[in-house]
């Protein structure tokens, strides 16, 4: 039986956020103690780049930082669906999530990426990840490595889907 209508893109979301996981999970670092992120205008930040209700100093368990992962990344994919075509490979929209969980939903909403997938240019939309490769205008080392990941997981999508 295949899922249609709502329960589908329930589904979709929950699929590509189980697949983000691991992605996030490896480009985020693990941090239990809250500490205070150094970009500008930042929260406090805990586990695996947590930023809604973290403490400084406090330590995390690993299990409670698993299920903040898990619930941030499906509150990613829910939130940039509205952005993106609802017929999506899972590992491009696994991809995406990522992305969003990094750049934010506004930054990827308001991308290249969201508008070419949109248009139907997959291969165009991930090529667009590489272009989120700088913070503070300089190109960082970590961002290319994180960015050249997604963009292959993207693709693996589009091949396969």
């Amino acid at each position: 039986m295949q899922v249609k209508g709502p329960a589908a893109k329930v589904a979709a979301i929950l699929a590509a956020a189980a697949i983000a996981v691991p992605v996030i999970a490896h480009f985020e670092g693990y941090e239990p103690v809250g500490y205070r992120d150094p970009a500008p205008g930042a929260f406090e930040t805990i586990c695996y780049g947590h930023m809604e209700r973290g403490v400084l100093g406090k330590r995390y368990s690993p299990e409670k930082c698993a299920e903040l992962l898990a619930e941030d990344a499906v509150k990613h994919g829910i939130d940039i669906a509205a952005c993106l075509p609802e017929k999506l490979p899972n590992k491009t929209r696994a991809a995406f999530t990522a992305t969003a969980y990094n750049i934010g939903v506004g930054g990827f909403c308001g991308s290249s990426m969201a508008r070419k997938a949109r248009a139907g240019d997959l291969r165009g939309a991930c090529d667009a990840l590489m272009l989120w490769t700088k913070a503070g205008g300089k190109e960082l080392r970590g961002l290319v490595r994180r960015r050249a990941a997604e963009r292959e997981l993207c693709l693996q999508g589009v091949r396969e889907g």
